[in-house]
């Protein structure tokens, strides 16, 4: 069975940094895709990045392309999201999926069967 946690999520100001972390098991690094979505009030979930193949296959949203990282803790199952120069426009609850058996990294919401519960941040202008 796969789980997946999101947390780290709380109140910034825009301009700030803030990081997530999402922890798994029933899936590795190695012969999964787990991504980074999120859902804005009112909107439809969105990705944001995502990575497979150990890495070897990582994707970012043009929207958050060059202010977002994501870094792997293999020793804990963990997949962090480092987000910097936070916008308003970023405010959303922040999820993590996986999808097994994939070496590619499409961040499209479809795409992934296996979800976690999200993390809210919010960040005001």
């Amino acid at each position: 069975e796969v789980q997946l946690q999101a947390s780290g999520g709380g109140l910034v100001q825009a301009g700030e940094s803030l990081t997530l972390s999402c922890a798994f098991s029933g899936v590795t690094f190695d012969d999964s895709a787990i991504g980074w979505f999120r859902q804005a009030p009112g909107r439809e979930r969105e990705g944001v990045a995502c990575t497979a193949n150990s890495g070897g296959s990582i994707r970012y949203a043009d929207s958050v392309l060059g202010r977002f990282s994501m870094s792997s803790d293999n020793a804990k199952n963990t997949l962090h999201l480092h987000m910097t120069s936070l916008k308003h426009e970023d405010t959303a609850i922040y999820y993590c999926a996986a999808e097994r058996d994939s070496e590619t990294c499409p961040i499209r919401t479809g795409y992934f069967t296996s979800w976690g519960q999200g993390t809210l941040v919010t960040v005001s202008s």
